[in-house]
């Protein structure tokens, strides 16, 4: 939202109301829902005002929202849970703000539904007077829910305020995370949940060793899932010594020396819609290896920008990496994927955002 913020700045008086609290300790898997990072390149003020589970800061904040008198509402929704709260905050500013009421869909369901996620999904959604989805699948999502309601279309962004630009010491950071000079690095990266398939990539990465024995594999990110589960998988097979796993959450300055130091970033979803961390590796001109589950490919060239593996499984996941590091050979992956970055249609969400508010 952040990059939201600083793309319409310009073009539209903006104001940004955040949450102050976003799930109960108790339903939160991880370890902090703030973002510690130090290095904070788009900062945005926001007002911290909504209480998920907090109904006086609904009515709180649908009073401020009335006090704005704002041409457009638009509200992220990217998890079920925030229904009651979206519904009852839409509810209050329906009346004075007619056809001006935009949710930006990330996601539409979760990715681990339940049976009840439908229903918040249709409780939080039953106000919403437009969507914007960002990819054609979320489109396909909302349509289950929108009607006859308009669906506008954009992509994320790509996450460029890294500096990738600024080469780290590969050498360096290699040495400080334990791998020799020569070792060829692959990376998955993010919170660790099961459907992003970090079970399928250690299978897959232990039949590549056979061929590519120089292979190292590097887990970046906070496990949701619990560890044991897939530290007993490194153990049957015999990886201990060659998967380095950094479980924390990655803050923005430690970015740079994962991504750079990598050769490609594998993402073995077995459930997706859209990925950001596609989109922090095509920040660093990294190529992707991904699976051809729900928008993913939509935003990968196959051959160009990344390899497209048609199922979530160690075989096609083996052979997909075996893939790319053959086509490097004679495919400049990096140069292909900063052409994607410039063409990203994020780029133009100003003009699309003009549009909505001229159509409410």
């Amino acid at each position: 939202m952040s990059h939201l913020y600083e793309a319409l700045r310009d073009e539209f008086e903006v104001e940004f109301i955040n949450y102050k609290l976003l799930y109960p300790s108790l339903l939160f898997p991880g370890t902090t829902q703030y973002d510690k990072s130090d290095d904070h390149y788009l900062k945005v003020e926001t007002k911290r005002m909504i209480n998920s589970i907090g109904p006086l800061s609904w009515l709180k904040t649908a009073r401020y929202i009335k006090k704005l008198n704002p041409d457009l509402i638009a509200i992220d929704w990217w998890q079920p849970f925030f229904g009651p709260s979206n519904r009852a905050i839409t509810s209050f500013l329906r009346k004075q703000f007619p056809n001006k009421i935009l949710f930006i869909t990330e996601n539409v369901i979760s990715h681990e539904a339940r049976w009840v996620d439908r229903i918040l999904t249709k409780i939080g959604l039953k106000h919403a007077d437009k969507f914007l989805a960002l990819s054609q699948k979320v489109v396909d999502d909302v349509q289950l829910f929108s009607g006859k309601r308009k669906i506008y279309r954009s992509e994320l962004p790509v996450y460029g305020w890294y500096e990738a630009g600024e080469q780290t010491n590969l050498q360096a950071a290699k040495e400080a995370l334990g791998f020799e000079k020569d070792d060829t690095v692959l990376l998955f990266f993010g919170y660790v949940r099961r459907y992003k398939g970090l079970d399928i990539l250690l299978e897959a990465f232990a039949k590549l060793l056979a061929q590519r024995p120089d292979l190292k594999l590097l887990v970046a990110g906070e496990f949701y899932d619990k560890p044991e589960f897939y530290d007993a998988i490194i153990q049957k097979l015999d990886l201990a010594d060659k998967v380095k796993i950094i479980n924390q959450y990655v803050p923005n300055e430690a970015l740079a020396q994962y991504f750079q130091l990598s050769e490609v970033v594998v993402l073995p979803y077995r459930t997706g819609t859209q990925s950001g961390i596609l989109n922090i590796a095509y920040g660093y001109y990294k190529p992707v290896v991904i699976t051809d589950v729900g928008g993913l490919s939509e935003f990968v060239e196959d051959g160009k920008t990344g390899i497209i593996v048609p199922n979530a499984n160690e075989a096609d996941i083996a052979a997909g990496i075996l893939r790319y590091f053959e086509l490097a050979k004679t495919v400049d992956f990096g140069q292909n994927v900063r052409q994607r970055v410039e063409a990203n249609g994020f780029n133009k969400i100003a003009e699309v955002f003009q549009r909505i508010v001229e159509e409410s």
